[in-house]
């Protein structure tokens, strides 16, 4: 799934995970800031009735 604005790039993904000891690669950093994108986009549109 691909954005169009995105405002965390993946290498800064990937600075704030290993500073939480957690280590990932470029594509999984990618599949968790789609999903995050994802889950926030559907928040958005459901937030209650607003």
């Amino acid at each position: 799934m691909k954005f169009q604005e995105k405002k965390v790039s993946v290498k800064s993904a990937i600075t704030i995970l290993e500073k939480n000891r957690i280590e990932v690669n470029t594509d999984e950093a990618i599949i968790i800031l789609d999903l995050l994108y994802l889950i926030a986009k559907t928040y958005k549109k459901t937030d209650c009735g607003k």
